[in-house]
């Protein structure tokens, strides 16, 4: 029920009253105060107190045996999954900033091949056999700094939007599942609240990830962000770096439930009382994020093709258009909507096109995702340990 002095605020409140057993004990045993009930040293449940009141904190009291020789104090006890009230939010968008700039910086190169893979009609010097070949043959004919060009845009946006992710997840999370089932891990609000948080970070990192997209894609034009920015507006209007938004959440809505349905129901089973577990949160979040990444490649395809207008893509469209195969909506000099997408990508490789770059999108989501929930877990347990220190010290000082 404990570890490294942290217990999980989720522990279910039985019947009032205390044991008539307490009162024999106290002098000669140890009880903690965990979730309203008492503890003996040995963990076993020999009372229960009434459940707390609305707006009572969550640190608990723990109650010693003092000795004329020794008397000692033990702090209380620190829950990190229920953060103190006035600082939740904070900390949530603190530890979600740092866990989305550290994710995406060091799983870039992966994401740049993947952009490389998934292209639906590859120049012969951008033809690869797996993700490590395309490594080496980027690093060896384009230079060993060319698999992180474009990574200073997505820094920028990862914080903001990330901030904003993984605060909106905790406070739906909690709001939507203590009025759901109260005290109880709800799937459909994780899933819910895993929705909403991807309106805020979509509607921040679309943008970057346009930019970024098409400085990673093969013998890209611009030399710069800001020259990508730029040519952006001057010849494709502002539109375009929003021409995807919609395809990215009908991406990243399915991608994202699945993600924290899958990461909430690995937790439970591999760290049933949530306490801080380094390799919990690694394992959950990797295997979440694989089979998100998996189930969502079809869409990814789409989305990479909306962003990057692959060229060639749209003179095949061109071609066939004036050939009268297609009808006149797709005579533009753009790509636009998931519908014509979806259209595009059958034409120019069928049904296995879809799955173009699966292997690199499954090999960058599992670390990448691991990375996100363990550095955010991280985080969040180092901030809540820290204010609830402050908070004692400050009580020891008031009652002074």
């Amino acid at each position: 029920m404990e570890a490294d002095g942290f217990v999980c605020r989720r522990t279910s409140v039985e019947t009032p009253g205390v044991d008539s057993r307490v009162a024999g004990a106290a002098a000669e045993a140890e009880f903690r105060w965990l979730g309203g009930r008492l503890l003996d040293t040995t963990g076993g449940i020999v009372g229960s107190l009434s459940s707390r009141m609305a707006g009572e904190q969550d640190f608990a009291p723990v109650l010693h045996r003092a000795t004329p020789e020794t008397s000692t104090f033990v702090e209380p006890e620190v829950d990190y999954e229920g953060l103190p009230q006035g600082v939740a939010t904070s900390t949530h968008m603190l530890a979600g900033s740092v866990a989305g700039i550290m994710e995406h910086c060091l799983m870039y190169p992966i994401d740049c091949v993947k952009t490389r893979m998934q292209s639906l009609h590859p120049e012969p010097g951008a033809r690869y056999r797996n993700v490590m070949d395309a490594l080496r043959q980027i690093v060896r004919t384009e230079g060993v700094w060319r698999p992180i060009r474009g990574v200073n845009v997505l820094a920028v946006g990862a914080g903001p939007a990330h901030a904003l992710y993984f605060a909106c997840y905790e406070k739906i999370k909690f709001s939507l599942g203590d009025a759901i089932h109260p005290g109880t891990n709800s799937h459909f609000a994780n899933g819910v609240a895993g929705c909403m948080a991807t309106l805020l970070h979509d509607a921040i990192m679309n943008p970057a990830e346009v930019v970024k997209q098409r400085m990673q894609m093969f013998n890209s034009p611009y030399r710069s962000v800001v020259d990508c920015m730029g040519s952006l507006l001057r010849r494709e209007g502002p539109a375009a770096f929003y021409r995807s938004y919609t395809t990215q959440l009908t991406m990243n809505v399915p991608f994202q439930a699945l993600h924290f349905m899958t990461y909430e129901y690995l937790q439970e089973l591999l760290n049933p009382h949530r306490q801080y577990n380094p390799s919990s949160h690694v394992v959950s979040g990797a295997l979440a994020g694989a089979l998100a990444a998996a189930a969502t490649t079809p869409l990814d395809v789409c989305k990479t093709l909306l962003n990057t207008q692959e060229a060639q893509a749209i003179h095949v469209i061109q071609a066939e258009a004036a050939a009268g195969a297609v009808g006149a909506a797709a005579t533009s000099r753009h790509i636009s909507g998931l519908g014509e997408a979806f259209r595009t990508v059958y034409r120019m490789g069928g049904m296995p096109a879809f799955f173009k770059g699966v292997q690199a999108r499954v090999i960058y989501q599992m670390p990448s995702t691991a990375i996100s929930w363990s550095v955010y877990e991280f985080f969040k347990y180092i901030i809540t340990k820290r204010q609830h220190e402050r908070r004692l010290r400050g009580d020891r000082d008031g009652d002074k």
